[in-house]
């Protein structure tokens, strides 16, 4: 009997951490700060910048790749208050190779790489992939980012959940988010008051 009892008790304690692993992977961006993914020296350095440059001091993206690919590294943050809004995945560009492995940049025309640097997120129009927005690139390692045609869009391959450390599909260069995410996004950017900044970075 006592056997009967200790298996049942494993069997409930393996349904709660299942369950409680599951909530954790799947936790809402909010229960974090975003110092707990974004050094606040990064997130100091920015308020400075949009505040010289006309940006919005309110709201602003980070992609930090260093993060695997199936990792949400795609942040939302409210800079007033370090309150991390969103969090999701977002692809990086290919380089032109059927699959990148590893990290690679560039900044020349039809490079077909993801490029480093802040950008200033331009107005939203309807492409070939629905909604997306234009991204103006503001430093030398992007500065080609509006002729590359380089934009923030979604796409059905990119999940809306973590995979790694699974990787996620690849672009052409351009931040590809998934639809789900990219909608959690423009509720952002239509609060922002001005063109809100992007900086993606290797930290």
């Amino acid at each position: 009997m006592k056997i009967v009892f200790l298996v049942l008790f494993l069997l409930l304690l393996t349904i709660l951490g299942w369950y409680w692993l599951k909530g954790f992977h799947n936790s809402t961006p909010s229960t974090l700060n975003s110092k707990d993914l974004i050094a606040p020296k990064r997130i100091q350095t920015v308020l400075e910048y949009v505040g010289q440059h006309g940006l919005d001091r309110e709201y602003a993206f980070f992609i930090n790749m260093k993060k695997e690919s199936g990792s949400r590294r795609f942040y939302s943050v409210k800079l007033t208050t370090g309150e991390l809004l969103n969090a999701g995945l977002v692809a990086h560009g290919r380089c032109n190779k059927a699959f990148l492995t590893g990290r690679q940049y560039g900044n020349e025309v039809g490079c077909g790489c993801t490029s480093l640097g802040r950008y200033k997120v331009g107005n939203a129009y309807q492409g070939r992939f629905g909604l997306a927005y234009k991204l103006h690139g503001l430093d030398a390692t992007n500065s080609n980012a509006f002729k590359r045609y380089v934009v923030l869009h979604a796409h059905a391959c990119v999940p809306y959940n973590e995979v790694a450390p699974a990787p996620i599909c690849q672009s052409d260069g351009c931040p590809t988010v998934s639809p789900e995410f990219l909608q959690e996004l423009k509720l952002v950017i239509v609060k922002a008051k001005k063109p809100m900044l992007l900086w993606i970075y290797e930290d």
